[in-house]
């Protein structure tokens, strides 16, 4: 890529060719920190510009967080301000049309993943499952048919498709599809409401729904109908891939579809959407590309030592960053991966022994629970050789205890977040003092810095601070969020919100959390959304929501409210309004109602002390 700059007495004009990728985007970002003072007009002339990948779109709203409406981009073919535009960069970024159109076939990874798989090995096993064996033939030719029927409905490149069920093959499938399409897979979690899913879908431009099994979905028309019934949700279509599809069947239909869908789409243009809670409670949008989750998922290849032959026991759903990079690694390698038809222990422990599972990924709470199921025993699980803990930090004695029930396995800790994942990990070969006490070591080229927010710099070795990353699988950005909401600075780090240190040897600790979130067995809750659905009950005058310490699942919701003068507190009757708002894992366990709440001289409730007295009151540690 070539890059010239002409500056014009206060205005600087940088003209840039071809493909804004990322080695393009580090020229960008090094150029921008020798922007003179003086200059009152930066403008990126993307005549001879034929795409933008992920990381040109992170460069472009970094430098229009530092400078703001002097930015602009003029001169964007339609096929450039397409990307602009599905990814919602458009309404972030000065983006000016140009007369002429640039046209270039672009590569789609995913699709080529899969298309690899199928033509070098095609008998090879790839999924697992209740309804059988599927290889990577199997799912390439389904997910072929499967695009042709989501096609119909009005999905092509760019089009935004939620994606909501538990794990299935047809769910992989259908993921598939939408790759193959182009389109922008926007992953929810399988436990949301009508409600929540209208919401999401909102903020999300989210125009098609590809539903599989939900717990909350008891009537399949009348959740459908719920969602319709909202006349500001933009939710167009609805597509099954429910259990009861036997996707499998489309198989025959593959020979009139298989030419189709040959136009290739870049690996670093974002094609997935993941939720995730920011520090203001609304959720927001993570956009992140095959490039970025194909090469984390390498990361993990290398740090498990995965080869073809391993068996991976997927038990954490397909909507966390954690469950795409442990599939994704299996795909790399064209290992198998065995999705169980629930996640009851029992089912767990049987899956296991019966299919020889090598590989799990894991909360310490599932651990936790699996060791406590009466037909536990070390040899129904000596096939494993290897887990990772992620979602959650398991504690020193809980390591330990995972170490005696399982002495043939390797447990290693990972830390990672829904805009880059992972970030780090603990070895293969590391002690115990490492596992116990770390997150382990930044994955390869992936950079970690502690800064220290109050006096504007990095922390020394040993020092704690807010985590601070980047490396190439790092979000674009945040979906539609204004620049100066986004968590990623000047330099390119994404402040992680999350406090922690490193040691001499490089290990990342963590110790705190910056953000206000409830980590509740690996899943994020945020106490505002609680709060919302709380105080729309007419009886309370006033609520505070936080997490409280749990020896099963780290932490647990608590609710204290005060209630409006003459009315009395009803457990049951906020259980039950809450039961019709909120998914069950979100409703609080404890709900304490006091005469006043303890305040602050700001007027403010004083959640420190609360918590103190609530952690008390309870007997909880």
């Amino acid at each position: 890529m070539n890059v010239k700059m002409e500056e014009d007495g206060r205005k600087l004009t940088i003209y840039l060719e071809e493909r804004i990728g990322v080695s393009s985007a580090s020229v960008i970002r090094e150029m921008m920190q020798n922007v003179p003072d003086n200059v009152e007009k930066i403008i990126f002339d993307f005549s001879n510009v034929y795409y933008i990948a992920s990381a040109g779109l992170r460069e472009l709203l970094i430098s229009t967080k530092k400078y703001g409406d002097k930015l602009s981009v003029v001169n964007v073919s339609d096929e450039v301000y397409r990307i602009f535009e599905i990814t919602g960069f458009s309404e972030l970024i000065s983006v000016q049309r140009s007369d002429g159109t640039v046209l270039k076939n672009i590569y789609l990874s995913f699709r080529a993943l899969i298309q690899k798989r199928a033509k070098d090995h095609p008998d090879r096993p790839a999924v697992i499952c209740e309804s059988g064996i599927y290889t990577w033939s199997d799912i390439h030719k389904i997910s072929q048919v499967v695009a042709s029927e989501l096609e119909k409905k009005g999905v092509c490149v760019g089009t935004h498709v939620a994606m909501c069920g538990t794990n299935s093959i047809n769910w992989i499938i259908t993921f598939f599809a939408l790759q193959k399409l182009g389109a922008i897979a926007v992953l929810l979690n399988a436990n949301m409401k009508a409600e929540e899913i209208i919401n999401a879908a909102k903020i999300g431009d989210i125009t098609h729904l590809c539903y599989g099994q939900m717990p909350e979905m008891k009537d399949e028309m009348a959740f459908k109908e719920e969602i319709t019934s909202d006349s500001e949700c933009p939710i167009l279509s609805f597509y099954s891939f429910r259990n009861d599809r036997d996707l499998r069947a489309l198989a025959d239909k593959y020979e009139s579809v298989k030419n189709d869908y040959r136009s290739s789409i870049d690996p670093d243009f974002p094609c997935v959407m993941l939720f995730t809670s920011g520090s203001t409670g609304k959720p927001k949008g993570v956009l992140l590309s095959a490039y970025n989750m194909l090469n984390a998922s390498d990361a993990f290849v290398q740090a498990l030592h995965m080869e073809p032959d391993d068996r991976t026991c997927l038990i954490l759903p397909l909507f966390h960053i954690l469950a795409q990079v442990t599939f994704l690694a299996g795909a790399l390698v064209g290992a198998v991966t065995i999705i169980p038809k629930d996640i009851r222990t029992s089912t767990l422990l049987d899956v296991i022994e019966d299919q020889k599972c090598t590989i799990m990924n894991s909360v310490p709470t599932m651990l936790l629970a699996l060791l406590n199921n009466k037909d536990f025993e070390a040899g129904r699980v000596s096939s494993l050789r290897c887990t990772v803990i992620a979602g959650a930090v398991a504690t020193p004695a809980q390591i330990k205890l995972f170490k005696d029930k399982m002495p043939t396995n390797h447990f290693m800790e990972a830390y990672g977040l829904s805009e880059m994942a992972p970030v780090s990990m603990t070895l293969y070969e590391d002690t115990e003092e490492h596992i116990t006490g770390t997150v382990g070591k930044p994955v390869r080229n992936i950079e970690i810095k502690i800064f220290d927010n109050d006096k504007n710099r990095e922390c020394e070795t040993g020092v704690s601070g807010e985590i601070h990353v980047q490396g190439y699988n790092l979000m674009a950005g945040y979906y539609k969020v204004a620049p100066d909401q986004q968590a990623i600075d000047e330099e390119g780090f994404l402040r992680t919100g999350d406090l922690g240190f490193l040691d001499e040897e490089g290990y990342l600790h963590l110790s705190g959390r910056l953000k206000e979130l409830i980590i509740r067995g690996g899943e994020n809750i945020m106490p505002i959304e609680i709060e919302t659905a709380v105080s729309s009950i007419p009886e309370i005058e006033m609520v505070r929501v936080f997490g409280v310490p749990d020896a099963f699942f780290g932490e647990e919701v608590c609710a204290c409210i005060k209630m409006k003068d003459n009315n009395e507190f009803d457990e049951e009757h906020i259980r039950g309004v809450l039961a019709g708002k909120l998914s069950k894992f979100k409703i609080p366990k404890y709900i304490l109602c006091y005469d006043a709440l303890p305040m602050l001289g700001s007027g403010k409730i004083d959640t420190v002390e609360l918590k103190k007295e609530v952690v008390s009151k309870l007997g909880l540690k």
